[in-house]
């Protein structure tokens, strides 16, 4: 099962099972490269996380906590274990980040599973013929062995003592026309903020040039926050050179790829 999607994450393969749970984890390094590894484990409550994105305010987020916890790692997904044992669900409106994960407890049997408020993380979920839920990035990993399969809605919760989903984001645009008049500088702001706090890594960045306006935007403005880490609040210098790769695929002789 795991196998088909080995190509989501070529530096480790994590796993967790007991009589009644198997997560699988494949990584692709980005934050805590060397310690990062999954499923993440909370030593205390015995739960067990795996986690297919990035929380871009996990530091944020850690200072709400407030207990104290075994951190056993520096990764930014770490952090989703100790909100939840704190608060429930309670904490998804105030994440940033994209995600899909599935937080599992030995000790009541119940698994917590979520998607992003848009679905930027691809995540799907299904039953076979005695109610087994399969969860997976892929579909074609669990297809195999579902009677029913579909897409995990986003901005949803699945509770496996329930057996439901349920809705966590619920903004106020989706109903509402927006009435006010549009700002150049704040959708410039907005745009500078959205691709600073995606550059938290601890690997070089990589950027796919299309010869768009759109990728050469985004490109622009992650090489002028590429030389220092947003992690420091741009006070430290980026620990590796090139900082900042640029990759363009396209056809022979298209204008796309001579702009790129």
């Amino acid at each position: 099962m795991v196998r088909k999607i080995r190509h989501r994450g070529p530096d480790w393969s994590g796993s967790y099972s007991d009589k009644y749970c198997i997560l699988m984890h494949e990584r692709l390094s980005i934050v805590d490269v060397e310690n990062g590894a999954q499923p993440l484990f909370d030593t205390r409550t015995q739960r067990v996380l795996s986690v297919n994105g990035e929380i871009y305010n996990h530091k944020e987020m850690a200072k709400k906590l407030n207990c104290t916890h075994d951190w056993q790692t520096h990764s930014d997904c770490e952090v989703l274990l100790y909100l939840y044992d704190e608060f429930g669900a309670d904490f998804l409106n105030d994440l940033d980040g994209i995600f899909g994960f599935c937080l599992y407890n030995p000790q009541t049997k119940d698994y917590f599973v979520v998607r992003d408020h848009l679905g930027i993380i691809p995540l799907y979920i299904g039953w076979d013929s005695t109610g087994v839920t399969y969860i997976a990035s892929e579909m074609k990993s669990i297809e195999p062995y579902c009677e029913k399969l579909q897409e995990f809605p986003p901005g949803h919760y699945y509770k496996g003592s329930e057996k439901e989903f349920t809705q966590w984001y619920k903004p106020d645009w989706v109903e509402k026309i927006p009435q006010k008049s549009v700002s150049l500088i704040k959708l410039r702001q907005s745009l500078e903020d959205s691709v600073r706090k995606q550059l938290m890594c601890d690997v070089p960045y990589g950027v796919l040039i299309s010869g768009g306006l759109d990728s050469s935007i985004i490109s622009a403005i992650a090489a002028q926050f590429s030389k220092n880490r947003v992690e420091s609040n741009d006070k430290e210098e980026a620990a590796w050179w090139p900082r900042l790769h640029s990759f363009a695929i396209g056809l022979k002789g298209s204008p796309d790829l001579a702009h790129a």
